[in-house]
Order: structure tokens, then sequence, then C-alpha cells
């Protein structure tokens, strides 16, 4: 955590020295919606942040790490008087540029190896990299944009998501069980976007973030092409 959080007080340090316009910061949807003692009916917005005590103790590192980052950014934007904006994308997908896989697609890419075998009772927001792009450049074309920008297109259950996947790549050993079948499907969460798509941005929808992801992982390698896929699949 130290080096995330240094690393950020330097590069905003370094921002106001060099009197930049202004500094678009890339923080996460983490530092926004972990809060147990938020209730059901509250809408999720850019004013949420995530409880840090609940991330220590639930042992969420990420979360919380991620939140004292985008904490100090405002921190130490306020003394230097620094414009800053900040967008919190949620679980980004569309095809890679690195030769690796990152948390985001290995979320993706278990459900196709075979290596789950059931899929979570939880629900998640998606966005394609591509939208997360050109969030950051309105937020900073935009002279009136100002604070944070949560970024995403829509939110699934996971049980949506492998449907999604089954339907344009039926060839996977794609799982139909959930691990959880005893308690009542977990309900999405109020997450609104409506900030970020008041200064125009278009999403690309979450179904064609999907296919995006699976034809970007078998063109890479990581993902073994099973049978010719078609190309002309109609994503609805």
């Amino acid at each position: 955590m130290e080096p995330a959080v240094n690393g950020t007080k330097n590069v905003i340090m370094a921002a106001a020295e060099a009197k930049v316009r202004r500094v678009v910061f890339t923080s996460s949807i983490g530092t926004v919606y972990m809060d147990p003692n938020r209730s059901p009916d509250v809408v999720v917005d850019e004013s949420c942040w995530s409880d840090l005590e609940y991330c220590k103790n639930t042992k969420n590192w990420y979360c919380y790490g991620k939140t004292v980052a985008e904490q100090v950014a405002w921190d130490v934007a306020k003394k230097k008087g620094v414009d800053l904006v900040v967008v919190n994308p949620v679980v980004v997908l569309g095809p890679l540029l690195q030769p690796t896989v990152n948390a985001s697609i290995l979320h993706i890419l278990k459900y196709l190896t075979g290596s789950a075998k059931t899929y979570a009772n939880a629900v998640q927001a998606y966005v394609h990299v591509r939208d997360v792009a050109v969030a950051h450049i309105l937020v900073f074309e935009t002279p009136s944009a100002s604070g944070r920008y949560i970024c995403f297109e829509k939110m699934l259950h996971r049980g949506e998501v492998v449907e999604i996947l089954a339907k344009f790549f039926p060839e996977y050993p794609i799982p139909t069980k959930c691990s959880d079948e005893k308690n009542p499907r977990k309900q999405n969460y109020k997450l609104t976007n409506q900030k970020i798509k008041d200064l125009g941005i278009e999403f690309v929808p979450v179904k064609q973030c999907l296919y995006e992801t699976v034809k970007s992982l078998q063109e890479k390698g990581i993902l073994p092409i099973l049978k010719h896929a078609e190309d002309s699949v109609k994503i609805q």
C-alpha cells in the first residue's frame, strides 16, 4: 500500500510544481461501494466512500489501498491547489494490450477454461476499456468537470455473465450451477453512472465487452480456440 500512497502523493505534488492545468486520477469502484452499513435503498453515487475499517476487517487490501490512495490524492490536491478530477471504473473488460492476464480478465477467463466449476452468487458492474479511456478524455477536456466519476455500463449477476458467455462461446466448459444454491440470488445494488453520462459518453454494451474480451484472449493465444468461431456473431 505504501508505494501506491506515496506514488500518488508524489504525482500530485509534481503536478502542482509543474502548474499543470488539470490532473485526472484513475481510482476504482473499490473506493466507493465497500460499506456494510449502507442501506440497500441508497443509491451509490460519487459521494459514497468505502469504509476503511470494514476493508481492514475483511482483509480487502485492494479496496483499502485504493481508498487511502484516493483520499491522499484529494488531500494533497486541495493543499497544493491542483485541479483534480477522479475516474472510478468498475471491472474493466475488452481487448487486452498486455500479453498477460490481469485480475479483471481472469474473472472471465476462469469460466472458459473449466477451472471454475460453478459461478458465484454475486453481482458485479462492468465497463469496456475504451469507455474508460473516453471517460478520462471527457473529464480532462470538459471545463465544468469536477469531483469523482463512477464509470460503468451495466451490473450483472455472475449467472447472467456465464449465460452470455455460453451463448457466444458454447464450445467452452462454462459453468451452469451457482456455488450458493441455498441463499436467494443476490440482487444488484443501486449504482448510478448518470454523472459521467451527462458528459456525453455512450457506453459499449456489456455483451459486446464480454465478446471482445474472449476474442482477444483467443487472438493472444491465452485461450485455446476449440473450434472455428463465427466472426459474424450477432450481439444483441
